[in-house]
């Protein structure tokens, strides 16, 4: 009675929190995943969760059924990962460059992860922040670029891996905690902390500022997010940053952060990949891990 997509149903429903979330990442309808869901409560003649519960909260029945799918999709994964390097699939090259400083987060576990289950893949990794990594791509001297900001380039694709609103970070006691959202003006008298490239590839500038034509007061530059969140917490300056990247100092009440604009900045991060190495088996499972990683541990990301 239970099929496997009904196993990809509920953790994804269980992973997202929401049904709107859990359809768009397994590409359905959200009316396709709760008639999905109907029907196997029919077959099984009980409920698997409590509706109109946030988090979405399990019965009995619903925990054992994800307790079998945190078995069994596993199990499968790899049967088909191992199919693949079986048919030969498995030699290759994978040099990435990133143009996300915060990325690290999230790409280092899936870099450990691929390694384990590819290790005749050779791997490099690299910042794209002194160069231009998409002619890199395209002559082939790279892999797979993480960006988010896609050019229109003969022989790139994009694969979308996720969606993340950049929010304003700025210290408890900052003026600007009392906005609900952030006005464009609001930052012209501001310090505006930034990574250290330039204003024409980061968030803030290219959907939020430049469109209103508003200068920051100032911009500082920092390496590190850590960094950047104590010159923040201190009230040396504020600082726009992916949800995901701020997500513990907000917890942990060390900041407050703030939506830039009544609907927020929302933006997709991709991976630009060579056309040609679109069905490589090894890229495929790549850019799989890379997936399941970002929606296991990232918070606020949504389905792209």
């Amino acid at each position: 009675m239970i099929e496997l997509r009904h196993l990809k149903t509920l953790s994804a429903l269980r992973d997202s929190g929401s049904l709107v979330e859990a359809a768009e990442r397994i590409h359905l309808t959200q009316s396709a995943l709760s008639h999905q869901i109907k029907d196997l409560e029919d077959r099984l003649d009980c409920s698997l969760f409590i509706r109109k519960t946030k988090p979405i909260c399990f019965t009995s029945a619903g925990q054992r059924i994800l307790a079998l799918a945190d078995d069994v999709l596993p199990m499968i994964r790899n049967a088909e990962r191992d199919i693949a390097r079986l048919a030969g699939g498995e030699a290759g090259r994978l040099n990435i460059c990133i143009e996300c400083h915060s990325c690290f987060d999230w790409l280092m576990p899936t870099i450990d992860h691929f390694r384990q289950n590819w290790p005749e893949v050779e791997m490099d990794l690299t910042t794209g922040f002194s160069f231009q990594p998409l002619p890199a791509l395209a002559r082939g001297d790279l892999d797979l670029v993480i960006t988010s900001d896609p050019e229109d380039r003969n022989g790139i694709a994009y694969i979308p891996l996720f969606t993340y609103e950049s929010v304003l970070a700025m210290s408890k006691q900052h003026q600007l905690i009392a906005r609900r959202y952030i006005h464009p003006e609001d930052l012209e008298q501001q310090t505006l902390i930034t990574y250290p490239v330039e204003s024409e590839r980061l968030d803030i500038f290219k959907h939020f500022l430049d469109p209103a034509g508003i200068e920051p007061a100032e911009i500082r530059p920092s390496e590190l997010t850590v960094m950047i969140m104590q010159l923040v917490a201190s009230g040396r300056g504020v600082s726009a940053l992916p949800n995901w990247a701020i997500h513990q100092y907000l917890e942990q009440d060390y900041i407050a952060s703030r939506p830039l604009g009544e609907k927020g900045v929302w933006c997709t991060l991709y991976a630009a990949i060579r056309e040609d190495q679109k069905n490589a088996d090894f890229m495929i499972d790549f850019l799989n891990t890379a997936k399941e990683i970002t929606f296991r541990n990232l918070s606020g990301i949504k389905s792209a």
